[in-house]
């Protein structure tokens, strides 16, 4: 039986993913500013993750589903210093953009963990967006050099 706190976690993932999808869009189309206003709205999944968090012991979950979600919180939060707060141009850098995006796509990846509770379709569905979103991720890297 699919339990709520589940299909929770499955819809953070996607929507997340749908999300950095539309960054990555507006970016290779020369609309970064409307990316930027989406990043936004991710620093709100962190609400509904931080529930995750705080439900997950009354669920006996594994220490991975943990990571997952701390992985994701990790990255919002140096997404919300690095670009929002003390807005540094960190992409020219070259061992910073290896530990910002090797931190991306372990939080991003974490998230397929997060869907796969919810069953087949909920997996299959954030697979997809997940492998449409590393693409874009490098495509609109290559294009743009950010």
């Amino acid at each position: 039986m699919l339990r709520a706190t589940d299909l929770r976690g499955a819809v953070v993932a996607v929507t997340f993913y749908a999300s950095a999808i539309a960054v990555f869009v507006t970016r290779l189309s020369g609309a970064s500013r409307i990316g930027h206003w989406i990043g936004y709205f991710e620093f709100v999944l962190a609400i509904p993750l931080l529930y995750l968090l705080a439900s997950a012991p009354a669920l006996n979950r594994p220490w991975l589903y943990y990571v997952q979600i701390a992985l994701m919180l990790a990255w919002l939060l140096v997404e919300a210093l690095l670009d929002y707060v003390l807005k540094i141009d960190f992409r020219k850098t070259r061992w910073m953009v290896i530990g910002y995006v090797t931190l991306f796509f372990a939080a991003t990846g974490g998230m397929l963990g997060l869907a796969r509770n919810a069953g087949l379709g909920w997996i299959i569905a954030a697979g997809i967006l997940f492998l449409t979103m590393a693409v874009l991720a490098f495509v609109q890297r290559a294009v743009t050099g950010r």
